[in-house]
């Protein structure tokens, strides 16, 4: 982290990160000291912390940062929407790499939120269950455990109720809503297309309903019933309207500096316990800006 005031405290003993603070700024009002969670101002292990109930340790370090969060460039904020015992939801930021490529080994989710366990027990660990696109930000789930992560991805399309995305793409959408249906592939330059081969290819169903059209930009809904690679920006191509920031889909413009594609919702049922999870992640501001 970069040079800024702060103000530093030392975890004793086990406790919640609320009780934490108001009991170590006892000087501050309670809203005042839930205003700096709600803010991003509280940093746990440097890692940004949002959750009243996170459980701190001895030995964790909490920092109060006063004004905007500066972080190095090297190392990330971690929005961490959702912790259990069995789970780690994240709203993962546009440009952040799901895992590690040949090219980045240590600026990845993956990475980010295995040091993040790690902070509270060195035996802990994370397994990834799905993933996004580099440049789209969203919902992104990772298990605390290999079993229910294999379980999870053995029965991903049962279990999974409802996949939500907001897409902004080029231009007016001729139909109000519509579906697309169709198989995909790849060829050796990692680019997925469109193919009538259904062998050769994986079936990808796409949902999409207009939600605001402005500026020459329209914004979706989408909703998926399969989850292949790249599926909504080729889906978008498909029907004449790519995904603003997507040049390697056909899009022409980048009003907005990053792909205009966000996992707004993620609801499934688990495996062993048939309970009901639904994580959901706003609307990035840059979105609401250019529909605004």
């Amino acid at each position: 982290m970069e040079k800024q005031n702060m103000l530093i405290m030392q975890v004793q003993e086990e406790s919640l990160l609320l009780e934490f603070l108001y009991q170590t700024l006892n000087s501050y009002p309670k809203k005042k000291v839930k205003s700096f969670l709600t803010h991003g101002n509280i940093l746990v292990n440097d890692v940004i912390t949002t959750k009243y109930n996170a459980k701190l340790k001895p030995g964790m370090t909490v920092k109060l940062v006063f004004g905007k969060v500066v972080l190095d460039k090297k190392k990330k904020a971690l929005p961490i929407l959702y912790e259990d015992n069995e789970f780690v939801v994240i709203n993962k930021p546009a440009g952040l790499l799901t895992v590690a490529t040949e090219k980045e080994k240590v600026t990845t989710a993956y990475h980010m939120v295995k040091e993040h366990v790690k902070a509270a027990n060195l035996k802990n660990n994370i397994y990834v269950v799905h993933r996004l696109d580099q440049d789209t930000s969203g919902i992104l789930l990772f298990t605390k455990n290999e079993k229910l992560k294999e379980l999870l991805q053995e029965n991903w399309n049962d279990a999974v109720i409802k996949r939500q995305y907001f897409a902004i793409v080029e231009g007016n959408v001729k139909k109000k809503q519509g579906t697309i249906r169709n198989y995909l592939t790849e060829n050796k330059n990692k680019l997925v297309y469109i193919t009538k081969n259904k062998k050769e290819g994986k079936l990808a169903i796409t949902h999409y309903q207009v939600m605001k059209v402005k500026n020459g930009y329209t914004l979706l809904n989408v909703l998926l019933d399969t989850g292949r690679k790249n599926q909504i920006r080729v889906h978008m191509k498909e029907i004449g309207t790519p995904i603003i920031g997507d040049k390697k889909y056909g899009a022409k413009t980048n009003p907005i500096k990053r792909l205009g594609l966000h996992a707004k919702e993620l609801s499934f049922i688990h495996p062993i316990t048939k309970k009901k999870y639904r994580f959901e992640a706003p609307l990035p501001v840059e979105f609401k800006k250019i529909m605004r």
